[in-house]
């Protein structure tokens, strides 16, 4: 059932993603860390995989803010409340350390955000178990993106590599749950089509 005052808090929580700054309930995962020496070149890549990361975590919010309003269940609504929450947690983590290697936010984020919104609303729509399908292969896919992003990271960049690992274990527990809670596999075809999407948008955020 269409339901206003949810519509208007997802509209509020999308102002805030993308024109606030995120806050972290958890303790930063590098910050017990010291900055290591990077050079011009290491610096600018260190900056541009985190900004690939912290647009990533923008098109998840979106995706689970979608996913969340066109939920059937209350309890995969409040699962996906909570893995939002903590996606919330990596724009955090990501933006700082986009910041403090020197470099900048995608131009794109409002894009990304409202290309996912809808799409996460469009899978919720669908029903609970496709919706929770689509959750578990999504974050299959990051998972993989940023064990990948492990191995280009520059080795002595350790506060970034700390952040990356925590957002690791974080989505491939979303994607336990989500599988665990019914979800559907995905046809094979989507599966490809979400993972060309996703080289789409990590290719051009690693430039702009």
């Amino acid at each position: 059932m269409f339901n206003l005052d949810r519509v208007i808090i997802e509209f509020d929580k999308g102002l805030r993603t993308l024109f606030s700054q995120a806050h972290s309930i958890r303790a930063y995962p590098d910050q017990h860390l010291p900055e290591s020496h990077l050079d011009e070149a290491e610096r600018h890549h260190a900056a541009n995989l985190m900004r690939v990361n912290h647009s990533g975590e923008i098109c998840a919010q979106a995706l689970y803010q979608g996913q969340a309003l066109t939920a059937r269940d209350p309890v995969v609504q409040q699962k996906l409340q909570h893995a939002a929450r903590e996606e919330t947690e990596h724009l955090a983590w990501t933006a700082r350390r986009v910041h403090e290697l020197g470099g900048h936010l995608s131009v794109l984020n409002p894009v990304l955000y409202t290309a996912s919104l809808g799409l996460g609303a469009v899978a919720g729509l669908l029903g609970d178990k496709w919706n929770l399908g689509f959750l578990a292969e999504t974050e299959q896919q990051v998972g993989a993106h940023l064990q990948s992003h492990l191995e280009k990271l520059p080795i002595n960049d350790e506060k970034s590599r700390a952040i990356v690992t925590q957002m690791h274990t974080d989505e491939i527990g979303h994607a336990d749950m989500a599988t665990a809670m019914g979800g559907a596999e995905l046809p094979t075809v989507v599966a490809k089509a979400m993972k060309l999407g996703g080289k789409i948008m990590t290719n051009t955020t690693y430039h702009v």
